[in-house]
Order: structure tokens, then sequence, then C-alpha cells
């Protein structure tokens, strides 16, 4: 396997430019690469409008992060092809789990008569206490995930929080509530 060839000296300025904030550089890398990305993204997506996204999240994360591009690895031009070519499947990806059909639910089980619509009744009302007793920040993401269907990602956008946050949040209030109802016998 060949090793990368390093990038142009012209790449190395603009990443220096980059990092030290000069939005005109930015300006120059996209009026030299957005007809690439946009058309790669393009291509890979099938979508004017998720190529447009792609486009803006490729810049956005030069713009965020500049020092992620390595010169010695490479050009900038190939490093945005990739970067453009990995957030396109990402979209594709995602959508193909948009659409995809949600599984049938299963048959609910017989009915075992009053005592189990009595224990289902007490657990319910418990993990709505338990949820009450959660600290606000984690109570907003759970109720947002769960009883709204928001996935981290939409609940990371309504809190206007970043995904691993969202993520983070959801994940220690669903540890909490099973501590809390553990505690206290309802779950085994």
């Amino acid at each position: 396997m060949d090793a990368p060839r390093p990038a142009p000296a012209g790449d190395e300025d603009l990443r220096a430019r980059l990092a030290a904030g000069d939005e005109q550089a930015l300006g120059e890398i996209y009026d030299l690469y957005a007809p690439l990305v946009h058309g790669l993204a393009r291509r890979v997506t099938g979508d004017r409008e998720a190529a447009r996204d792609v486009t803006q999240e490729v810049f956005t994360g030069l713009w965020e992060r500049p020092l992620a591009f390595d010169p010695r690895r490479g050009s900038l031009r190939g490093w945005i092809a990739t970067l453009a070519h990995r957030r396109a499947v990402d979209w594709v990806r995602r959508e193909a789990r948009r659409r995809r059909p949600l599984p049938e639910p299963e048959p609910a089980p017989a009915a075992g008569g009053a005592d189990e619509a009595v224990l289902a009744g007490e657990l319910a009302s418990r993990v709505k206490e338990s949820l009450k007793s959660l600290p606000v920040p984690m109570r907003d993401a759970l109720e947002l995930a769960y009883y709204r269907g928001l996935t981290y990602r939409e609940v990371a956008a309504a809190l206007g929080i970043p995904e691993g946050t969202a993520k983070s949040r959801i994940r220690s209030a669903l540890a909490q509530l099973g501590r809390r109802l553990e505690r206290e016998g309802l779950l085994p």
C-alpha cells in the first residue's frame, strides 16, 4: 500500500488560517470544494435537500475542527471528499432505518385476572412517582424519549443540548429508575 502523498503547501496555509479563525479561509475552501462536496453527496443520497445538508455539515465540521485535517496524510480535497462521502452514507443509513416498517406488536397475553391488572396499575403508578423524583434535566430527556417517542438526537434538538448529553441523561435516568424500582421490589 502506498503512503499518502503530502498535501500541497496551500493546504497547510489554509489549515493554519482556519485554526486561527480566519473566516476568509473557510470561504476560499468553500468556493474551491463546495461543488465537489455537493455533487458527491447528491450522487450518494439521490436527494437534493440531503446534499445541501451534507455540504453544510462538512464545512461546519471543518470550521469547528480545522485541526482534524492533517496535511501530512493527504490533500484537503481528498479529506473533504472523504468527509462528504461518510456524511452522505450516514444520511442514507438513517433514512433506511427511518423508513423501515415498525415490527408488528406482539399480541397481549391472555388476561390473567384482576391480580395482574392491579399489579400492572401499581407498577405504572410507581414508575410515574419515581420519574418525579429524578432531577429535572434527566426527567425531561426521559419523558421526551419514552412518552413522546423521540430519538436521542431529537431529544437533543428539543432540549438544545449536545447529542451525547441527551444519551447520557436518558441512560442515567433509566439506571436510577431501575435501581429505585428494584429496591421497592417491583423489578427482579
